[in-house]
């Protein structure tokens, strides 16, 4: 079989018939992705080279880039607060997509075989126009297949012992919405991190917490509010899931409720997801305002499970 390179933009597209060394990623219900608009999708972490990685897929395209009409996919280091200060790690990868008529990966890499230096500052590298979206979904080209693909990485840092790790990304093709609302009484006596009782929402349990007096960032000034994971103990080893959420706090008065929104894989190593500035404690407070009543605070959360990740 011949083998057909292209290099356009210091980028060489090339074909293989051997799968990628470290990594793969199987991805169902793709479909979902680009037609609500999902912005990215990260990985699990897998190792290479003695470091922890991930891949970020951008099923629209990066739009912070400008992107459109193709796929954004980055390999990025992953866990890189273990590493010491001033750290560097230089790495060449390549990273794949399977033709799964034919049976070969289409293949992108730099062209003059380039080692990027992935630092704090630069935690990912990888391709804007990774392929363009209408070549990826003609199914005459063999990338998405009953809704189904499967993407790549290899990384290569130094000649270590390689550790091969596989990925399946179900999404639920009729995910169900569950809401929960928690009822905060005498919420001046709240003295720091308080947690509402768990939920139960596709099939995994949930709690809301909440910082009267702010965390991170909006410690002293904001209120900070937080979905969260519970008993991630439950979950498979490497398993994530993948769920939209919505957390408000209520205007009991004026209906003006205060809300965040959005997507997020929570794990077992990332278990919560929210707002450090949900909303300003003077505004939260002020007499006259619905979001404080008797000193009762309503707040309600809305999570809906979209995917489920395993290792294969």
């Amino acid at each position: 079989m011949g083998t057909l390179n292209i290099i356009q933009d210091g980028i060489l597209r090339s074909f293989s018939q051997s799968p990628p060394t470290h990594y793969t990623m199987k991805i169902q219900s793709f479909s979902f992705l680009y037609k609500n608009n999902v912005a990215s999708i990260k990985s699990g972490d897998f190792e290479a080279g003695g470091y922890k990685w991930k891949l970020r897929l951008y099923p629209n395209g990066d739009l912070k880039k400008n992107v459109v009409d193709h796929i954004s996919f980055y390999l990025v280091i992953s866990g890189s607060g273990y590493l010491q200060d001033g750290w560097e790690v230089n790495a060449f990868f390549r990273l794949f997509l399977l033709d799964q008529i034919k049976g070969t990966y289409l293949v992108l890499e730099d062209a003059n075989k380039k080692v990027n230096c992935f630092h704090g500052k630069m935690l990912y590298s990888g391709f804007d126009q990774f392929i363009p979206l209408e070549s990826f979904v003609d199914a005459s080209n063999g990338y998405l297949i009953d809704d189904t693909c499967v993407f790549g990485a290899e990384v290569f840092v130094s000649e270590k012992n390689r550790i091969v790790r596989e990925d399946c990304l179900s999404m639920i093709k009729n995910p169900v919405m569950y809401q929960h609302a928690w009822k905060i009484e005498k919420f001046s006596k709240l003295k720091s991190v308080y947690y509402s009782e768990a939920f139960k929402a596709g099939d995994y349990k949930w709690k809301i917490f909440i910082c009267p007096k702010g965390h991170g960032l909006g410690k002293g000034s904001h209120l900070s509010l937080y979905l969260e994971l519970s008993n991630p103990k439950t979950l498979p080893p490497g398993s994530g899931i993948f769920a939209a959420y919505c957390l408000c706090i209520v205007d009991q008065k004026y209906a003006k409720h205060v809300f965040v929104k959005g997507y997020n894989w929570f794990s077992a190593s990332c278990l919560t997801q929210g707002c450090q500035r949900f909303i300003k404690l003077d505004l939260f407070r002020r007499a006259g305002s619905g979001f404080l009543k008797k000193d009762t605070c309503l707040v309600e959360a809305e999570v809906t499970v979209h995917g489920i990740a395993k290792a294969l």
